[in-house]
């Protein structure tokens, strides 16, 4: 079980929002750089970006703190990133700056297309994430629920050819309330690549029932709140994950 430090930007900081409101940003770090290379020193094997501006904005707003991030810690550990990917030339340059993956959240669901031409052009380096209440999949930072039920365009993806799928339940996000264990796994188990949770990682009972359910497909969990507040260390975290993995 992959272990994936978040680091949220707004701003040009690093924050982390309840339930995606903008208006509920705690503040973390005014140094994205430096939290990077903090969480990659605490043993991290991959990052997981989110450019909150640009998720809203629809095209990339945080690019000075990226480039600063990918500079710190590309060269050791894969990063992907979403928020505001909304064309094929963002991936590129994207890509070319040295992201690993980059994530397709609201594009993919309103331009299924756009994933299908992203996985053509970009083969392995294209994830879709899919954010969720109740089932039903969730755009435009969160503030429309679609008819769309999460597990039917997690296949829809999967076939596409995006190489995994972030889950999150918007619900349980930055309420540090608990992962959604049985919505996840009923993702995982309908589709044949890496699901990602996302969403109310709290404590290490979090992380052990991931653990039990990682051969039904989840691969990785990301995490934010609890471990830049503390309910979570990180590196004792990654290492149970690998202890009950071995």
């Amino acid at each position: 079980m992959l272990l994936i430090p978040a680091i949220d930007l707004k701003d040009g900081s690093c924050v982390r929002l309840k339930q995606g409101l903008m208006e509920e940003a705690t503040v973390f770090s005014d140094s994205p750089a430096e939290t990077a290379a903090h969480w990659f020193k605490q043993g991290a094997r991959r990052l997981h970006l989110v450019d909150l501006n640009g998720a809203f904005a629809g095209e990339p707003k945080n690019f000075p703190a990226i480039k600063e991030i990918l500079a710190e810690v590309a060269q050791h550990i894969p990063v992907q990133l979403g928020g505001g990917i909304r064309d094929l030339a963002t991936i590129e340059r994207y890509l070319d700056l040295g992201l690993t993956d980059v994530i397709i959240g609201t594009a993919a669901v309103k331009n299924p297309e756009f994933v299908r031409q992203a996985c053509k052009e970009f083969a392995g380096h294209i994830i879709v994430g899919l954010d969720a209440k109740d089932g039903m999949v969730a755009i435009d930072g969160w503030a429309t629920v679609t008819e769309h039920h999460v597990v039917d365009l997690g296949k829809q993806f999967a076939d596409d050819g995006v190489n995994s799928i972030i889950y999150t339940d918007i619900g349980r996000d930055g309420m540090m309330s608990g992962v959604n264990i049985e919505a996840t796994v009923k993702l995982a188990e309908a589709v044949c690549i890496p699901v990602i949770a996302s969403g109310g990682l709290t404590d290490l009972n979090d992380i052990r029932a991931l653990c039990a359910v990682e051969k039904s497909g989840v691969a990785g969990a990301i995490t934010g709140r609890a471990i830049y507040e503390g309910s979570i260390d990180f590196a004792q975290a990654q290492q149970l994950a690998d202890s009950l993995a071995a």
